[in-house]
């Protein structure tokens, strides 16, 4: 198994999943025309490494933008990551928004209250020289 790590580009968030670590990375914005197609490999990569791995994961979350299809998929992952956690896997959410985004805050919220591992909420101050903060 190899690491996943794709750029971010117009429309799609950088991903960077270390299965040395176990700590898996998403960025940006996430707007794709086809989210299945974006999303697929992502979900394929966690399943396998829960499979062959079976190790802590930590997931860190910085978006700034995600429209619908996109919000879907990011469910479909905690479905997963639900199982992992109740047969016995450890996984921590990250969901990182800036101070003054709440939608972004209530969309991880949202997203999160129908599963029981930790997720925790980190507002961040953007740095406008620094936009990926």
């Amino acid at each position: 198994m190899d690491n996943l790590k794709l750029e971010r580009t117009k429309y799609t968030m950088a991903v960077n999943f270390d299965k040395d670590s176990g700590i898996l990375e998403l960025s940006g914005s996430s707007y794709p025309e086809n989210a299945l197609d974006f999303f697929n490999p992502l979900i394929q990569w966690i399943r396998e490494y829960i499979e062959e791995i079976d190790k802590k994961i930590e997931m860190n979350i910085r978006l700034n933008y995600l429209n619908t299809s996109s919000t879907k998929c990011i469910l479909d992952i905690f479905e997963i990551f639900q199982g992992y956690h109740s047969s016995g896997g450890h996984i921590k959410i990250n969901w990182y928004y800036e101070e003054e985004d709440e939608d972004i805050m209530e969309t991880g919220e949202e997203l999160g209250e129908d599963f029981e591992f930790p997720i925790s909420f980190i507002a961040y101050k953007n740095n406008p020289e620094n936009p990926d903060n």
